[in-house]
């Protein structure tokens, strides 16, 4: 297992040997707040993770008390202040600017990604995990769609990640009202899949069992998932046949066969 990535005084990983990594915000003092080496240095981790090699599983968390406070209110103004920076129209990272990126670099990783929610998850923080492929959450987490607070609107990607989660209404009052909520009210709203009182090992726990799987047939999988909600049904009948056919009698999908039938652990290759 290997990974090119230079550690930071903002975000950490550690890929084990099993293929998760673990991905920490370590912002610790400021609950994780993001400023801009916050916002660039979570960037260069996802993409970082992109080349990994033996990568089958992320674990997404925020060292200390909180996942993350949302925005650095000390650096708002660096944040907010335009001049000589790209305007938020410009794609500088595909279909989408630098702070969309910080978001949906995880929703981009060919592998899952799992959010592991605690203390505060606030604003760009709630838009960071809503990357993530699911989020467990402690039950007392706090979380809040905090942008109308600074009369601004989510735009770190949040309305793309919540489209197909979170009922429109319910969208629309914790967007207006920027109402705070705990963990069990966020899976009852779509913004958590399930709550735990340890969510790193719940997180870790799951991340492991999927690492345990065919890592090329999980990557189609994501591949999948991340296509299937904007084609026709036609498309999603082909595109499943394209992948299955992509995966059928190959080593690893045999191998998974082959350790079903001998009730054994499966010695998965990783491309």
């Amino acid at each position: 297992m290997s990974i090119d990535y230079r550690e930071n005084e903002r975000v950490s990983i550690t890929l084990g040997e099993n293929g998760v990594a673990q991905v920490r915000l370590i912002r610790a003092d400021k609950m994780n707040a993001l400023d801009p080496d916050m916002f660039q240095a979570i960037i260069d981790a996802g993409h970082a993770l992109h080349r990994a090699k033996g990568l089958r599983a992320v674990v997404l968390s925020g060292e200390g008390k909180s996942f993350c406070a949302g925005l650095d209110l000390a650096s708002m103004a660096q944040v907010g202040n335009s001049e000589g920076k790209a305007p938020l129209t410009e794609r500088t990272y595909g279909n989408a600017n630098m702070f969309q990126q910080v978001a949906m670099v995880w929703r981009k990783l060919p592998v899952p990604v799992i959010a592991a929610i605690h203390g505060v998850c606030f604003g760009g923080g709630l838009q960071i995990a809503s990357g993530a492929d699911f989020r467990i959450a402690a039950p007392d987490t706090r979380l809040a769609i905090m942008e109308m607070r600074w009369g601004i609107i989510p735009d770190m990607g949040g309305f793309a990640l919540w489209s197909s989660t979170v009922r429109d209404d319910v969208l629309r009052m914790l967007t207006y009202t920027n109402t705070e909520f705990n963990g069990e009210q966020a899976v009852e709203y779509g913004l958590a899949t399930e709550v735990s009182d340890d969510p790193l090992a719940r997180a870790t726990a799951l991340a492991e069992q999927i690492a345990s799987k065919n890592p090329d047939a999980i990557r189609e999988a994501k591949g999948l998932f991340g296509t299937y909600l904007h084609l026709s049904e036609d498309d999603v009948l082909m595109e499943e046949s394209v992948r299955q056919q992509r995966l059928t009698g190959t080593k690893n999908q045999m191998e998974a066969v082959t350790s079903q039938m001998q009730k054994r652990p499966a010695n998965f290759e990783d491309h």
